[in-house]
């Protein structure tokens, strides 16, 4: 597939990386956008030929970012986090009865939108198929197709890609996500590791 990732910091230089190992023909639209201010952005120009587009800036600037992509069209991957700083340091802007994707959706109405590849980081993103058992990847949204082509490149980069249902599932993705990054940050695991699905019977 051809897919433009809209955002060039880690997680969208690892997915680049990933998606071309696994034969797919990425292409980075977007430098990464300073997060709470920094120089404007020229408006993106939509990719000839994309079937796909990965949102991968911060959430911040997820609108400015889609202005270009037309609603309806091809689906758009939100691999976003709706992140700020709090008393006790990062954390989620908001949560539980909201969520960033959901947010997006509200804003760029018609956008075929899908939540995934927010729930681990970057490393575990450019390689995950060194880690055994196979880490796992959720994909939520209301667009069936978003979702499937979602699910569809999160296990040709070597996720257990698993459909967690409609985009209302992101506000559980994202408060996965902040526990991976809390472990990460605060407990002292490291970037290195990655969450995965046991079931009883299996080695």
């Amino acid at each position: 597939m051809h897919i433009g990732i809209i955002g060039g910091g880690h997680v969208g230089q690892a997915l680049a990386l990933a998606l071309r190992r696994a034969g797919h023909h990425p292409t980075l639209l977007l430098r990464d956008l300073a997060r709470g201010g920094g120089d404007a952005v020229a408006p993106l120009a939509p990719l000839p030929g994309a079937e796909a587009y990965i949102l991968a800036t911060p959430h911040e600037a997820a609108e400015e970012a889609l202005a270009a992509v037309e609603p309806g069209t091809v689906p758009v991957l939100d691999a976003t986090n709706p992140l700020a700083m709090g008393p006790d340091g990062l954390d989620l802007a908001f949560g539980f009865d909201d969520s960033g994707a959901e947010r997006i959706a509200r804003a760029l109405p018609g956008l075929r939108l899908a939540k995934v590849f927010n729930t681990t980081g970057a490393d575990v993103m450019a390689d995950a198929a060194r880690f055994t058992p196979r880490p796992v990847m959720f994909a939520a949204g209301d667009d069936g197709y978003a979702r499937t082509i979602a699910i569809q490149l999160a296990t040709d980069i070597g996720f257990e890609a698993v459909d967690a249902g409609p985009l209302r599932a992101a506000r559980l993705l994202e408060a996965h996500a902040m526990l991976w990054i809390d472990l990460a940050m605060r407990r002292g695991l490291g970037r290195d590791f990655a969450f995965a699905l046991r079931r009883a019977g299996t080695p």
